[in-house]
């Protein structure tokens, strides 16, 4: 079936059990995020055969479709919950991050009624301006929280680089670590998580300096991609390949390199630009914007993007020769494939984990990129 994302969770496995050996050398303990597979409990299953303990997602019936599918392992709901579902999260994450008041209030109501306790862990704003306490604000929130019958303070939190592209590093790390002693000293409540971020702690994390008081950061992209966030960089010794995404060809002909007409806006609003390189062979697979992200998508060695509508996505492939009915496969970034997740019309295709050799001879040493080019057939 076409176009499909064909997910290998062999090397999801592989890539994921090397991230939690690694941190835990540091003491750092991994979350494995499942949000960009959309609660598929196979992947869930595959991170938690590689060694992770907790499951994170930013989407209550996420965490209810793996609750579904019988997994009993401890969940994170990572965005503060809506006022509106406090009662399932109550009932199906054991934890969620907060930073309202408001919110935590009736998340106390609602363990109270359902005879449970709820775990908090309290945002932090450290620079990147997405959610998030200001630091200054934070100690009478704890006290506040503290207050609340069934509800447990479980630690602090932050996120970096989703918004702003706030790099975390030694210091702001340095500052989170700061406020879980100032807590612990001014409030009496031990911050058993100080959770320092998401793929975009890596480098810090694994740099050598001190990681302080950190002790957890939630995992997705990295296991999901291969690599580092903050430059989309392959991060050494894990697989790059475990995700592809197969589009069928339905046109392929000789054209112009520049349209013809009075030029003005395109369907979504831009000016498009051309060069003219004469004439191409100019071929269309079955997917647009509102499957994917276009510029998020690599194509395979000497096929060019040339533009995408909502439906089509057309490319420059003049030094192939391309069939009717033939695919085409590109490596997505992250924002790609959490398009295409979300899309009913892209399939989705999981191989099932065994044992996954690495992608390189020693792990710790290897830093070049791994997996296979991006293939077209």
């Amino acid at each position: 079936m076409s176009p499909r994302l064909e997910i290998d969770l062999d090397k999801i496995q592989y890539n994921a059990s090397a991230l939690v050996s690694r941190l835990g050398h540091r003491g750092i303990s991994v979350t494995g995020v499942t949000k960009a597979c959309m609660g598929e409990p196979r992947f869930a299953r595959a991170l938690l055969s590689a060694g992770v303990k907790t499951l994170g997602d930013s989407r209550i019936e996420n965490i209810e479709t793996l609750r579904l599918s019988g997994i009993t392992t401890p969940m994170v709901l990572m965005r503060s919950p809506m006022l509106s579902q406090v009662e399932r999260v109550v009932r199906h994450a054991n934890m969620s991050f907060n930073s309202e008041l408001d919110v935590i209030s009736a998340l106390s109501t609602a363990a109270r009624k359902a005879n449970r306790r709820h775990g908090v862990l309290l945002m932090v704003e450290l620079g990147d301006l997405r959610d998030g306490i200001m630091p200054a604000e934070l100690v009478e929130t704890v006290r506040q929280t503290l207050r609340f019958p069934n509800i447990h303070l479980n630690g602090i939190s932050t996120n970096l680089a989703c918004r702003s592209g706030v790099s975390p590093d030694s210091r702001n790390m340095g500052v989170l670590s700061r406020l879980a002693d100032v807590i612990e000293t001014e409030c009496g409540s031990a911050m058993r998580m100080v959770s320092g971020g998401n793929s975009s702690n890596l480098q810090w994390a694994l740099s050598g300096a001190s990681i302080g008081r950190i002790n957890n950061i939630r995992l997705g992209e990295a296991i999901l991609l291969g690599l580092d966030p903050l430059q989309r960089q392959p991060i050494p010794g894990l697989y790059t390949d475990a995700i592809a995404l197969v589009a069928e060809v339905i046109e392929s002909k000789k054209k112009p390199s520049q349209p013809w007409g009075t030029i003005a806006q395109t369907t979504f609003g831009s000016s498009a630009t051309f060069q003219d390189i004469g004439t191409i062979t100019q071929s269309i697979v079955a997917i647009g914007h509102q499957d994917v992200d276009p510029q998020g998508l690599t194509p395979p060695p000497d096929i060019d993007i040339l533009a995408a509508s909502s439906d089509h996505l057309m490319l420059n492939t003049s030094k192939h020769e391309v069939k009717i009915g033939s695919e085409i496969s590109f490596q997505p970034n992250y924002s790609t494939l959490l398009r295409a997740m979300t899309s009913p019309f892209v399939a989705k295709a999981y191989t099932e984990a065994k044992q996954q050799t690495a992608p390189c001879p020693d792990f710790r040493d290897q830093y070049q990129p791994k997996g296979e080019a991006p293939r077209w057939h």
